[in-house]
């Protein structure tokens, strides 16, 4: 059994009979009150974050999640479609709903981190950098940029992102998959 004082970001509990992820914590004394927890936490199974006040009387049972290395194959009318890397056969499906906006940076035949719960996968971690290809961008116009300009474009997934001026059609960039952020070039067309 956990204690509210076990629960640090990264650990994962049961709480409401689903497996809960710990983003934040801060403990909050208050005077001639009982010291309560603040916390942030994140449904592994459909994703949503809540805020949570939890009390010291209360414990929790700590969460049997497995990772795992799949394989991103591809999608369909809203369903993604994943596999072992070792045997292709063993094929499954992820609803677009659970995926937020991880499915924003799925590239085919991508090798990712599973969660599996009850010997089921129920949700999926992008590393936090990938690189994708530049498949289309606007022109870069030269003018009032004395701050640095930035302009919109799409990567190889679909996603729209906001780049530099100087990133064109072709380039290769790394995108922070957790912000949806630019980083940097990889690779000059």
């Amino acid at each position: 059994m956990l204690g509210i004082n076990d629960l640090k970001p990264g650990v994962v509990f049961i709480m409401d009979d689903q497996p809960y992820e710990v983003l934040w914590v801060n403990h909050l004394k208050m005077q001639m009150r009982k010291p309560v927890l603040q916390t942030r936490v994140k449904n592994l199974i459909n994703g949503k974050v809540l805020e949570k006040n939890l009390s010291h009387s209360e414990s929790f049972e700590e969460a049997e999640v497995e990772r795992a290395h799949v394989l991103y194959l591809y999608n369909h009318r809203g369903e993604y479609w994943f596999c072992d890397p070792k045997d292709r056969a063993k094929r499954f499906q992820l609803p677009e709903e659970l995926l937020a906006d991880s499915k924003y940076y799925l590239k085919p035949n991508t090798e990712i981190d599973a969660f599996k719960f009850n010997d089921q996968v129920i949700n999926i971690n992008l590393p936090i950098k990938m690189d994708f290809q530049v498949v289309e961008a606007p022109p870069g116009i030269k003018g009032n940029t004395a701050q640095g300009g930035t302009k919109i474009v799409t990567i190889e997934s679909g996603a729209q992102i906001s780049v530099p001026l100087f990133i064109e059609e072709g380039d290769v960039i790394k995108v922070n998959t957790e912000r949806g952020e630019y980083v940097e070039r990889v690779q000059k067309r």
